[in-house]
């Protein structure tokens, strides 16, 4: 089977930079442009993490490494720097949709007496029990 992949050389030679270095202690990561198609994949496809293929490396790797960046701070360092860099080129329209839906309550909503919520007698309630107290 052969995958499809999604970032290119452009792409990734604004990412390369921001990715973590690799730990001083311990083993060397697996390559990260390999476990960011895995993610890139799991995500376009949305398909399970073990559905994964092979090509793209083990899917224990891949989902580690998308939570470790998450907390980490990768992918927000990311997001800034390919906004900033696409912004710069002019390749974003910064269009803003602002939708303008009412939602109305049912018509049985209106004016129905809370439980537990005292509320004034109207005036035929008071007329009735002055006159029954009369």
């Amino acid at each position: 089977m052969s995958v499809r992949l999604v970032i290119t050389d452009q792409t990734w030679g604004r990412i390369e930079p921001l990715m973590p270095a690799d730990p001083v202690r311990g083993r060397r990561w697996a390559d990260h442009r390999r476990t960011l198609e895995a993610i890139a994949w799991k995500y376009r496809t949305c398909s399970p993490w073990r559905d994964l293929p092979d090509e793209l490396g083990s899917l224990r790797t891949a989902h580690k490494r998308l939570i470790r960046w998450a907390v980490d701070g990768t992918w927000e360092r990311i997001l800034a720097a390919v906004l900033a860099s696409a912004d710069a080129d002019g390749d974003i329209g910064w269009t803003v949709s602002v939708d303008s839906t009412v939602a109305r309550a049912h018509q049985h909503a209106a004016g129905a007496l809370k439980r537990g919520r005292q509320t004034e007698q109207s005036p035929l309630t008071t007329h009735l029990d002055a006159h029954a107290a009369g």
